[in-house]
């Protein structure tokens, strides 16, 4: 039998619909219950460690992360403000997270960039790339990185 038609003969009409608030919870509880089967939780909560640093009022370099219910340490943003780099600030940043995170029993932390941003400064740091995502945006590659801590 033609795989197509095997797949059209199996195929059953659904309706996709937005969700509201309350249904993205029910999804994500799923996953989670889910994710729990098959690894339990080092531990329940979401850790969040943002930092920024600041000149005066101005914000000029900052870290969004988050330690996982693994224990597992994303780290979803740093940025530092062009006027402010080469001044270890990023390295400071990367620094605190990763510390507070080890000392929470963190062995892993991982993270994405883009080629136009900050591969090598992460390689500089001891991550290593993963994975490759090509022509993410366009002509352009993000680079998944990890590091043991």
């Amino acid at each position: 039998m033609d795989p197509q038609n095997l797949n059209k003969e199996n195929e059953i009409n659904f309706d996709i619909l937005p969700s509201t608030k309350e249904e993205e919870e029910i999804v994500i509880n799923k996953i989670v219950s889910f994710n729990n089967l098959q690894e339990k939780f080092i531990n329940n909560n979401l850790i969040f460690n943002n930092y920024i640093i600041k000149d005066c009022d101005e914000i000029i370099a900052g870290i969004n992360s988050v330690i996982t219910y693994w224990n597992i340490l994303f780290i979803s943003i740093l940025f530092v403000d062009e006027n402010h780099r080469g001044k270890n600030l990023g390295s400071l940043l990367l620094r605190k997270v990763e510390d507070e995170a080890k000392s929470l029993g963190v062995t892993l932390v991982h993270l994405d960039t883009f080629d136009f941003q900050a591969k090598d400064f992460y390689l500089k740091h001891g991550y290593e790339i993963f994975g490759i995502l090509d022509d993410c945006p366009k002509d352009h590659k993000r680079y998944y990185l990890k590091k043991s801590l």
